[in-house]
């Protein structure tokens, strides 16, 4: 099937006549995946058909095509999709939205949601995270969850791991806690604690209310511990579970922040 021939007429007007709805009703079947010709899938309007079988999901409907949102694991070093992609920046800076395709969707996904490729435009991101971190991050086409990242976050719960050099014991942590303490510092709500402790390296969790890019490397400065990796693993509810660096996954139905 080639889409660039001039023969036939746009797939988006055949659907027009088959389901007798609008031009804007028919893209939206189509790009929702529910359109077939000869038995594949396509989800370009524009796509050229003449005497080939067009055909429908069972499930066809517009009700159907909800907004979704994208969790993805940012590698270190990458940015955090805030910023656009921008072209003739040399070298250019790997940004987290080049990993927002198809070729990068996690194989552990249990979403079973159908990857489509209406899914990869007009998505937001709200949720800052530094460069030299790594971990998640959040894509979203859905008004109602973009609102609430930015609406809530000063009250969102991050967690974060960090692996400092040495063994830490919990007594190493009182510089931290007393600065956490000191109303003069004015710092956010932090909750620190050892997770693991192994003479070579130490394993830090830090669940800090809203995002503070810079504020786990504060906290270790006043410790002198020295920051090995750095990675958020939960945002509200959301955990980053199983999900391998620089891949993502869908929010899952009922899954909320």
């Amino acid at each position: 099937m080639n889409p660039h021939t001039s023969e036939g007429e746009r797939l988006s007007k055949r659907v027009m006549q088959l389901r007798g709805c609008s031009r804007r009703e028919a893209e939206q079947y189509i790009e929702g995946g529910f359109v077939s010709v000869d038995g594949v899938v396509v989800e370009e309007p524009q796509f050229r058909v003449s005497t080939q079988t067009v055909t429908f999901d069972g499930n066809a409907s517009v009700m159907n095509l909800t907004a979704i949102s994208l969790i993805v694991n940012k590698p270190v070093g990458w940015l955090d999709g805030l910023q656009e992609i921008k072209a003739g920046r040399k070298p250019a800076p790997k940004n987290v939205r080049s990993l927002l395709d198809a070729a990068h969707h996690s194989p552990h996904d249990a979403s079973g949601v159908r990857p489509l490729k209406r899914h990869f435009n007009a998505l937001e991101a709200s949720v800052p995270l530094e460069t030299g971190a790594s971990g998640l991050v959040v894509f979203t086409q859905d008004f109602r969850t973009q609102r609430k990242l930015v609406e809530d976050m000063a009250f969102m719960e991050h967690e974060l791991v960090v692996d400092v050099r040495g063994e830490v014991f919990p007594d190493d942590l009182r510089p931290i806690e007393r600065a956490l303490k000191d109303d003069r510092l004015r710092l956010p709500f932090a909750k620190v604690s050892v997770g693991s402790a192994t003479p070579e390296r130490s394993k830090l969790r830090m669940a800090i209310k809203g995002a503070h890019p810079g504020l786990a490397a504060y906290l270790c400065e006043l410790a002198k511990f020295e920051i090995l990796a750095l990675r958020r693993i939960r945002l509200g509810r959301v955990s980053l579970s199983d999900l391998d660096e620089g891949t993502w996954r869908y929010l899952a139905p009922g899954e909320k922040f």
